[in-house]
């Protein structure tokens, strides 16, 4: 005979799950604004940033700023041996984070 399953730890099982990966999601998405330069803007310049952004309907914009990002990340992955800290200054000034702002602000 067959054990019957216990759903109630199942569920608490995936709740628990479900919860680590929100919470790794928001502290990568914290890293990632930390990393490109971001947390020198303002809150609000920021979230009207990024509701620029999902709001804008331009493809070749969308593509523009996915090309983009690829760079970021491939230079943070070459960079990975080199020293982080120093590394997390130049990359934010090398993202080009002030071209996205007149980017999205002319979008």
């Amino acid at each position: 005979m067959r054990k019957p399953r216990d759903f109630d730890s199942e569920l608490k099982a995936l709740t628990d799950k479900a919860k680590l990966l929100k919470e790794r999601k928001v502290h990568q998405l914290g890293e990632l604004v930390i990393a490109t330069g971001a947390d020198a803007l303002s809150v609000e310049q920021l979230a009207g940033l990024l509701l620029a952004g999902v709001s804008n309907k331009d493809p070749a914009a969308k593509e523009s700023w996915s090309k983009r990002g690829a760079v970021f990340f491939q230079r943070a992955t070459t960079n990975v041996g080199d020293d982080r800290g120093n590394q997390g200054g130049t990359a934010a000034s090398d993202s080009g984070t002030t071209p996205a702002r007149t980017q999205a602000s002319t979008n």
